[in-house]
């Protein structure tokens, strides 16, 4: 008998929840596979909202993992010059059949030298900064290059996790889960895009994250420095 796929997704303080909570609701329905939310100490961990995530596994205790995903989100900046998070994923890369993540997330995988020469994706505000860690930036839901499979920002992760669950088992299963959560989306707007979204709405969404944005691109420059 095979042993189960091993899939473990990182949480850390500040994750965007749903760049998780998606992809593991679509893993979760998968028959038989472990799953694993790694952190460095089993202890509550508080996410982008309300809720607070309590890790299964420390990265110490965490076993070699066929799925390694790293999702994103505000707290994705303290990540990428973070060694221990970075030699986590390193060792985890070095056995792990897919290496992946959903939204800036990407960013930590590329602190960690895993973008070198890999197409990627990630959120639109974050885009351009995956050519400072040697990858090609990829302006689509789910981007997948040799063992590298990226998913765009936040939602795409439904998308990432279909898509994977298609390569790891078969499309049958992944079609069958996506008719079980009934994954149909048709948004009332059509803002989910900046390259659709009103130019009004886009100005407000970039004055209000100018902050973080300019602490990122900070942390940014100096992860790649050591990368590059």
């Amino acid at each position: 008998m095979s042993s189960p796929l091993q899939i473990g997704l990182l949480v850390f303080p500040r994750v965007t929840q749903l760049d998780f909570t998606g992809p593991l609701q679509v893993f979760a329905n998968v028959p038989g596979p472990k799953l694993h939310l790694i952190w460095k100490r089993i202890e509550p961990v508080p996410s982008d909202s309300v809720l607070t995530l309590t890790p299964t596994t420390t990265f110490a205790d965490c076993p070699q993992l066929d799925v390694i995903c790293v999702p994103g989100g505000g707290g994705t900046n303290d990540l990428l010059n973070d060694e221990e998070v970075l030699d986590f994923l390193r060792r985890q890369a070095e056995g792990a059949k897919y290496v992946t993540s959903v939204c800036t997330g990407a960013l930590a995988l590329g602190a960690a030298g895993l973008l070198k020469g890999y197409r990627a994706a990630t959120h639109w505000s974050a885009m351009e900064m995956l050519g400072q860690f040697g990858a090609t930036p990829t302006k689509t839901r789910v981007c997948i290059d040799r063992n590298r499979v990226t998913g765009g920002g936040v939602t795409a992760g439904i998308d990432f996790a279909l898509t994977l669950v298609s390569i790891l088992v078969d499309r049958t299963t992944a079609e069958a889960i996506q008719l079980q959560i009934e994954y149909n989306p048709a948004p009332p707007f059509t803002s989910g895009s900046p390259d659709t979204a009103p130019a009004e709405v886009l100005a407000l969404l970039r004055e209000r994250g100018a902050a973080n944005q300019a602490r990122r691109l900070e942390a940014v420059k100096r992860a790649a420095a050591r990368v590059m």
